[in-house]
């Protein structure tokens, strides 16, 4: 694991947006499709408008990029909440990306058969077994959640599946989300934690004993891959090391 800690969330995310762009650069120098999961909420929104912008909109070959989605609020893509639309409005549509290259999870048809059509999707792009995704990009909730796995839920534990759904009563709504074990054989994962309402979540996950029905986020641990956090100062302010 390598922590990476800057001062703020702005200071952050240029260093991300940079590291992003130089690993993309790398990998397409080795393989010709650079396969990109993205994450939802508020957090990473900075990152995708410095991704949308110079030098990075010219640099990074948008084309040879194909983008998944860690997890999705059952709700129409017309609404607010949907993390495909945030992230299509804020980067992808702007720099261009074709539409063939962009998997969102689907929000017209049940939340079961969403998920069970992804993980198809996934099949086609990767084998049970060996790398998945060349880039995973998570956050973190201030209760440890990561993707749609909540503290709780059954779904932290699940072994196979690489895609479910699930009925969470505490937001009311169906969440269709990746699991631990397609997001673990993946070749690096990043995960981008800001301010300090996450500073004792983040030393517990990072630093405490393993109890992923308190803090999902520690289910994700990559098999082969490297587990990147990118946090601020404020999220970091707890840790002992």
């Amino acid at each position: 694991m390598e922590l990476h800690i800057a001062k703020d969330p702005a200071q952050l995310s240029e260093n991300l947006a940079a590291w992003t762009c130089n690993y993309i650069l790398e990998t397409l120098q080795e393989k010709e499709l650079f396969t990109f999961v993205l994450s939802g909420g508020s957090t990473p929104k900075l990152l995708y408008t410095l991704l949308a912008k110079e030098p990075y909109a010219q640099m990074i070959p948008w084309n040879k990029i194909h983008f998944f989605w860690g997890d999705e609020r059952a709700v129409p893509y017309s609404d607010d909440r949907n993390n495909g639309r945030m992230a299509c409005e804020v980067l992808l549509e702007k720099v261009g990306v074709p539409k063939e290259n962009i998997h969102l999870m689907r929000t017209d048809i049940a939340p079961e058969a969403s998920a069970e059509a992804y993980e198809l999707l996934l099949q086609k792009y990767f084998k049970r077994t060996g790398v998945t995704f060349d880039y995973v990009l998570l956050g973190m909730g201030d209760d440890g959640h990561t993707l749609s796995l909540f503290p709780g839920t059954e779904i932290v534990h699940e072994k196979k599946a690489w895609a479910k759904a699930f009925y969470l009563p505490a937001q009311e709504m169906y969440r269709i989300t990746l699991t631990a074990p397609v997001v673990n054989q993946a070749a690096r994962i990043v995960f981008l934690a800001t301010g300090n309402g996450k500073a004792l979540t983040l030393q517990g996950v990072i630093e405490g004993e393993y109890k992923p029905d308190t803090y999902p986020s520690q289910v994700i641990k990559p098999v082969t891959g490297e587990l990147h956090w990118f946090v601020d100062e404020a999220a970091a302010a707890a840790l002992q090391a």
